[in-house]
């Protein structure tokens, strides 16, 4: 049986207007349905522990009100401090998006040292979203930075503009920007398009219409 660890934000308000954030519900919600089908054992895990906070809960959505249902979302709600967590015991990590850890996992020391420990490894890693925020910053045994020359994808300025986002009033900056600025080869789709990049054992999606897309290809790489 494998064991997934979803690391998720503490975060419940961001930029100069206080708007309201935390994890986006849909991409929590879809691949721990993914996970779960597999057979896979999925644990929650929050930068602070206990409640995390969510936005976007749409009850259309079949997969989230399922979740919402379950026993996945009430251990949710008493997630894990993630400093608590032996991360030895997982095969893979996974970051939703949101707009919370754009606050909260930028330059979070522990979470870079997960990552780098589960990347040197060939432990897979995965984020959606506003998730492969946690990946910037991260620097590996060799003195390289993660994201040098990897192929990596995420919410685009243009899916921030549309959603309007504005830079410092509720964004502190472009992520596919910075995941550029750090050596990523940042490719995308259309805006709110489906599209997952797998690179190695890094899955990133560009936005929640690719949450589940990043499980499977995770699953696909596990297998492998």
């Amino acid at each position: 049986m494998k064991h997934i660890l979803f690391i998720i934000t503490s975060t419940d308000k961001i930029g100069n207007a206080q708007h309201r954030t935390g994890y986006e519900f849909s991409e929590v919600a879809d691949p721990y349905l993914e996970f779960i089908n597999e057979g896979y054992t999925v644990d929650f895990s929050s930068i602070l522990g206990g409640r995390p906070p969510a936005t976007g809960y749409d009850s259309s959505q079949q997969n989230s009100r399922a979740f919402k249902e379950s026993n996945g979302f009430r251990r949710l709600n008493f997630s894990h401090k993630l400093s608590d967590i032996d991360t030895e015991a997982y095969d893979a990590i996974f970051f939703p998006g949101g707009l919370g850890p754009m606050v909260d996992m930028v330059d979070n020391a522990l979470v870079k040292d997960i990552i780098k420990k589960f990347y040197e490894s060939d432990r897979v890693i995965g984020a959606v979203c506003h998730g492969p925020v946690a990946l910037l910053n991260v620097i590996l045994s060799n003195g390289k930075n993660l994201l040098e020359d990897k192929r990596i994808n995420s919410f685009t300025k243009s899916e921030e503009k549309l959603d309007g986002h504005k830079l410092d009033d509720i964004i502190p900056f472009m992520l596919d920007e910075e995941l550029a600025k750090q050596g990523a080869q940042f490719l995308n789709a259309r805006p709110f398009d489906p599209f997952v990049i797998a690179d190695g054992n890094l899955v990133t999606g560009q936005n929640p219409a690719s949450a589940s897309g990043v499980a499977l290809e995770m699953i696909k790489i596990i297998k492998d």
